[in-house]
């Protein structure tokens, strides 16, 4: 039966991989595989010779002598566990996205673009890396692509140019994402998962990152794309929303607040995100209400709003389909850890790779397991091969190897554009090629990983 399993596992990542290839929307086979999973561990119970015990990180003993009654109930209640953690932090990202719609609702993001007031394509360059690198950070990698390709496209008439800015905007954002708990999802689930905390994830990986974002942007500063200067599109005269700003400050203010609300409270880490969410969203209604107010003459607008506020307007914008992803992907993988597969796949990895540098506490995990994750992390999802590590390795919390892992798998899926979620939502913002990218981004992102994984390696000798 676990033969099975693991084959069903294969099929739907395969599919999961192939989406653009089979056009079949990865949330499906994420939700198909993990409902399977789950129903031949139900219907195979008796069958199982072992199980796994995610509060103490081991496998049961004497597991298989147990009556049939209380593996079903041990399997709902392992069921259970990995349905709380895992709507931990949907519901975090649930926040973090309404919060983000909020701020568009606003046109906060137009503060960003007015600030585009020269052409100098070097310029341009290092100034979208920044912002990328900073915004993902604090409203996470995939939405800062969104919203920068967005002002790219508002500034920048070829499409030829754009996709050049875009790729690099990929690398940087990766990158930014890598040093925040609220950056990346995988390093949201490490972070909620109590393997990092931020004040560590900031000292080992703030350097390494910036140099994963530097290094290819000064290589890039260097090559023909970016030499000389472009035509910019003409600003729009649409007036602009005198809230805009105060909502950008808000809205990142209050996303910021959140690992500063779990440090003080030691509560799970949506609470501070409900918090702020609903802080936030008190002034847009507030702004809202005062924006209608002025303009009342304009009964249509009126009623409009009178329908659809700025928070329920926010909420049915969100990306729910990476959300039920997410909710599959993890829930499949949590299927393969509570029959110890990763757990024992983890112990025949560590007997039978070779050491490179480090061993983490003398448990045999080497620095080549983690780097080959990233370069995993490029060909398919990050977030089930950090959803494995999580089964796979027990050192304990702020070890060195969560933080590396924390790395590689944030900034090694920038090697291809399939490889994170900020890949894939540019390529399909800016319909940019698979091999294009390959050929002309991919070795950028790669030299960018290594120098720092090499500068991970020094961080972590001095802290």
């Amino acid at each position: 039966m676990e033969t099975v399993i693991i084959l069903v596992f294969v099929i739907g990542y395969l599919a999961i991989t192939l989406e653009h290839n089979i056009k079949i929307d990865k949330l499906i086979p994420a939700l198909v595989m993990m409902a399977i999973s789950w129903a031949l561990i139900s219907l195979g119970i008796d069958d199982f010779s072992q199980w796994f015990d995610s509060a103490k990180h081991s496998l049961m003993d004497n597991f298989g002598m147990l009556p049939h009654e209380e593996k079903m109930h041990l399997m709902e209640k392992t069921l259970l566990h990995h349905l709380g953690k895992t709507a931990e932090i949907l519901v975090f990202l649930l926040g973090a996205m309404t919060i983000v719609e909020i701020i568009d609702y606003f046109d906060g993001f137009s503060t960003i673009k007015n600030a585009v007031n020269f052409n100098s394509r070097k310029k341009l360059l290092w100034m979208f890396s920044i912002l990328a690198f900073v915004l993902s950070a604090i409203i996470d990698n995939l939405t800062a692509t969104i919203v920068l390709i967005s002002i790219l496209q508002k500034i920048i008439k070829e499409r030829d140019v754009r996709i050049w800015y875009a790729g690099l905007i990929i690398i940087a954002a990766n990158a930014g994402g890598a040093w925040s708990p609220i950056g990346d999802v995988t390093t949201t689930m490490l972070w909620i998962g109590d393997k990092v905390s931020t004040g560590k994830l900031f000292t080992y990986l703030f350097i390494p990152s910036v140099i994963c974002m530097v290094v290819p942007t000064f290589i890039a500063s260097l090559l023909k794309p970016f030499k000389g200067t472009l035509e910019l599109i003409e600003p729009d005269n649409k007036p602009k929303n005198k809230f805009s700003s105060t909502m950008l400050f808000l809205g990142l203010g209050a996303i910021i607040f959140v690992p500063i609300f779990k440090v003080i409270t030691h509560l799970p880490p949506y609470v501070g995100m409900m918090l702020s969410l609903g802080v936030v969203a008190i002034f847009a209604e507030i702004y809202s209400n005062s924006k209608f107010a002025i303009s009342s003459s304009n009964s249509e607008e009126h009623d409009a709003h009178a329908n659809h506020s700025p928070v329920h307007r926010s909420l049915s914008k969100i990306e729910l389909p990476s959300i039920l992803f997410f909710l599959g992907i993890l829930m499949a993988v949590a299927a393969l850890e509570s029959l110890g597969i990763l757990y024992n796949f983890a112990g025949s990895l560590q007997d039978s790779m070779p050491m490179l540098g480090t061993e983490y506490h003398g448990e045999g995990v080497s620095d080549l397991v983690v780097l080959l994750l990233g370069v995993g992390s490029a060909v398919i999802d990050n977030v089930p091969l950090v959803a494995a590590s999580l089964g796979m390795f027990s050192e304990p919390m702020d070890n060195e190897l969560w933080h590396f892992i924390a790395y590689s798998a944030g900034t090694g899926g920038s090697m291809l554009i399939i490889g994170s979620a900020a890949g894939v939502v540019a390529m399909g913002m800016e319909k940019i090629d698979f091999f294009w990218y390959f050929k002309k981004i991919s070795w950028l992102a790669l030299v960018g990983f290594i120098a720092g994984a090499a500068a991970f390696m020094v961080t972590r000798s001095i802290f």
